[in-house]
């Protein structure tokens, strides 16, 4: 798998490349966390935003399925008692309805054949009046932007689709989702974080 050869040098490239998105999605994702949340961190790669979730609740479900992504996660949040770490589909995921007070997707429904199908999966599981926060890299009208993602591709990162900030937005809104709050982590490739209230 793609994410399992990567894993090992991810977070130093997204550090080199992308420092200031990279950081600060996860603390503006985090201020969207209560402490007395149980959260599910799906698809949560190398534990970027873990690491800023798991501070702020009571519990936090890092899930992934990539088990190379989950070994580095584990290590970035091993100072913290109340993380369980699964491997998980996004698709297809394995508890009941309504568990989680807040749900957390970072940088995946790009990556998704079906991500509409993936956002009903993650509502499904977020409590009534809780939250779905689905951070995503937006394109800007930057050539090195633009080049990087088509270098990702080539290397089997195998983008569906790439987003500017409108279609990302119009993405919610023809799903559905007119209620979407939006945030811009600013930076070299910003990252925009949608907040879905259930």
């Amino acid at each position: 798998m793609f994410w399992d050869k990567v894993s090992p040098v991810y977070d130093f490239f997204e550090t080199v490349y992308n420092a200031k998105v990279y950081r600060n999605t996860g603390k503006i994702v985090a201020e969207e966390i209560c402490s007395d949340d149980v959260v599910l961190d799906c698809a949560c790669g190398t534990g970027a935003i873990s690491k800023f979730l798991a501070p702020k609740c009571r519990l936090l479900i890092a899930s992934d399925l990539s088990v190379g992504m989950l070994r580095q996660a584990m290590r970035k949040c091993s100072k913290y008692g109340n993380v369980v770490f699964k491997k998980a589909n996004i698709m297809h995921l394995k508890c009941k309805d309504e568990r989680f007070d807040k749900v957390v997707a970072g940088n995946v429904i790009h990556l998704l054949d079906e991500p509409e199908f993936a956002l009903k999966e993650l509502l499904r599981v977020c409590k009534t009046g809780g939250k779905v926060i689905i951070p995503t890299y937006i394109n800007i009208e930057d050539p090195l932007s633009s080049k990087t993602a088509v270098v990702l591709n080539k290397i089997g990162a195998d983008f569906k689709r790439q987003f500017d900030y409108y279609s990302y937005t119009r993405f919610f809104t023809d799903a559905g989702y007119t209620n979407a709050e939006y945030r811009i982590a600013e930076g070299r490739m910003p990252c925009a974080i949608a907040i879905i209230k259930k």
